[in-house]
């Protein structure tokens, strides 16, 4: 086994987890099988209780565990399936170290970071990055390690300790340490600074750990001067030191990586020279261009709690530019706060009231995501109920799909105090229920989570013809809500159709209006499957509606071809508008990256 360990410098938000993706698909293009490990110095056990504005979002695996989103890159780009084990936490390391303490593993011995703390992490390495991820049998030939966090971090300690550890465990030849740091372009006399990344090379040493390679931010390529100036100062060949510049979108970086002949220095210093062969990103190219060559708009209104922070929606705007470029339309995101919509807001704040329904009554489809408490929840119902009137396409996920029965149960069915017992326990018309088997005690790990089986009832609604007519399909959950199983029939009589349900027949899972253009709700989370070559069908869907072309997409050829030919993963970094009175317009624009970030 060899590894790639990524390691950043300066500042955060470099692009770590973007940079250790690429290297990924740049060593995949090369013919090795790769796989990843995330590791995240918080002391938290998984990112399942942490607030998105902390951390972003929660991305969710097939086997339930809640991660950090890079995991979402690493899926996404390289088009494999992780495990929780492959994000290492504080919070692991210490519980697992902590439970064979308890055990008497240790035989008495003074438990301690080093040597117990650090062998428990490189242990981990080992173990995790021997598990087959790409469907094949038998270990990878490329494990990437990302290290969470910027370099001198008091939190990380014990995890540089142990990865110094582990390069001498290795061997030489076998750990390829590729440092991300920043190298800022001053205004005032527009050079190209290398002292911040000089400082942060140094640190990295004095910590024990050594660079092969330097990938360096800046916003523009390196001047060659530049270069050799980092070469002299930070001990690095010219040859393995790298620009990762600004970019029109994400997809350009493996390209990058790949002019500068970055797989050359990484399979020199791994050993690999002669037995990989050269990369092969004719796909990675022509999607690339693609995305940077769409001018017809779609516009999609994102009605949510967090819209503050992009990155809380991370998979789902991965999910929307997916599907987008599949139906070859440039995607414009229209974040709307979902509070913004509410009647107390009309009286607070009349001009953010103003300006959030101006947004929403101007684009060409809604989509509500999933979310926790009752903030903004009835804004989210006004959206479902707008796209519900005026026959907007509407995509529900999760909570929106909650959000969607709550409105049908109140506007069609007139039971105008209906509810989920999450917002109103005491609620006379119960739409949403919490599930029996959830806890309301522990909220880590406690929820349903991963990936489910949901069978299709009706086999000749919207979503059975989007998944190509399938008996059935597994999507990954994370809810502890469910739509009332004593309130289906009523709700199907006044018109509502559950096209799919779980194995027992007693769980709605999706939820469709047969008299409406497009609107479904999921209670799953499909943004979570979408790739790059394999666009989610809820999305295409969404996307296919809006542009008014769905009927062409649901032929079952159609959306096969639409689904296997989407253009890889784009990161898509969007300028940030101020609206009135600090309402947050931000346009995703595909095709525009204003640079690198995994967070």
């Amino acid at each position: 086994m060899k590894y790639v360990l990524v390691t950043g410098g300066v500042v955060s938000g470099l692009g770590k987890g973007v940079t250790a993706s690429s290297i990924g698909v740049l060593l995949k293009a090369c013919g090795l099988r790769v796989t990843s490990i995330k590791i995240d110095p918080y002391l938290n056990t998984d990112a399942g209780t942490m607030s998105p504005f902390e951390h972003g979002e929660v991305f969710v695996l097939d086997d339930g565990g809640e991660v950090d989103l890079d995991l979402g890159n690493y899926e996404r780009f390289l088009d494999i399936k992780l495990t929780r084990d492959n994000n290492i936490t504080t919070g692991k390391i210490y519980q697992h170290v902590i439970a064979k303490e308890r055990k008497g593993d240790y035989l008495g011995k003074t438990v301690q970071v080093v040597p117990h703390i650090t062998d428990a992490i490189q242990e981990w390495i080992e173990r995790v990055a021997a598990i087959p991820v790409d469907g094949e049998e038998g270990p990878a030939d490329i494990c990437v390690i990302e290290l969470g966090g910027t370099i001198g971090d008091i939190e990380s300690a014990p995890f540089i300790e142990a990865l110094g550890q582990f390069s001498y465990r290795v061997g030489t030849g076998n750990l390829c340490l590729v440092h991300v740091s920043l190298v800022p372009v001053l205004n005032v006399v527009g050079e190209q600074k290398t002292k911040p990344t000089q400082h942060s090379v140094r640190g990295l040493r004095g910590l024990g750990l050594i660079p092969d390679i330097l990938a360096c931010r800046s916003t523009k390529a390196l001047e060659e001067n530049v270069k050799e100036k980092l070469s002299q100062f930070c001990h690095v060949p010219l040859e393995s030191i790298f620009t990762l510049y600004d970019v029109p979108n994400i997809w350009h970086i493996p390209l990058l990586l790949k002019d500068q002949k970055a797989h050359l220095a990484i399979s020199k210093v791994l050993n690999l020279a002669g037995i990989v062969k050269e990369p092969s990103l004719e796909e990675w190219t022509s999607r690339a261009e693609l995305c940077d060559n769409l001018h017809v708009p779609v516009r999609i209104a994102v009605v949510g709690k967090y819209t503050g922070l992009s990155d809380a929606y991370l998979s789902i705007l991965k999910a929307l530019l997916h599907a987008s470029v599949a139906c070859r339309k440039k995607l414009v995101v229209d974040w709307v706060p979902a509070c913004d919509l509410e009647k107390e807001t009309e009286k607070e704040n009349p001009n953010a009231y103003k300006a959030a329904w101006k947004l929403l009554k101007g684009v060409d489809g809604v989509l509500v995501p999933g979310g926790f408490g009752d903030r903004g929840v009835e804004g989210k119902i006004l959206a479902a109920k707008y796209a519900r009137e005026n026959k907007i396409p509407f995509l529900g996920i999760c909570l929106g799909m909650q959000v969607a029965v709550i409105e049908f149960a109140r506007s069609v069915l007139s039971l105008h105090d209906a509810n989920s017992t999450e917002f109103k326990p005491d609620t006379k018309h119960p739409c949403i229920v919490f599930m029996p088997e959830g806890s309301r005690t522990h909220m880590g790990g406690t929820m349903r989570l991963g990936s489910r089986k949901s069978i299709f009832t009706v086999k000749d609604s919207k979503s059975a013809k989007l998944y190509g007519n399938k008996s059935s399909v597994d999507e990954r959950h994370r809810h502890r809500y469910e739509v009332n199983p004593d309130m289906v029939e009523r709700l199907e009589k006044a018109g509502l159709s559950f096209a799919a349900k779980d194995e027992t027949g007693k769980r709605m899972e999706i939820v469709e209006l047969p008299n409406h253009p497009f609107f479904i709700g999921a209670q799953f989370h499909p943004e979570y499957k979408s790739r790059p070559g394999k666009a989610s069908p809820l999305f295409i869907g969404l996307i296919a509606a809006s542009c008014g072309e769905l009927d062409t997409v649901m032929n079952p050829a159609s959306v096969h071809h639409l689904i296997s030919n989407c253009p890889k993963s784009v990161f898509v970094n969007g300028t940030s508008k101020k609206a009135p009175n600090g309402m947050a317009d931000v346009r995703y624009n595909n095709g525009y990256c204003n640079g690198l970030h995994s967070r």
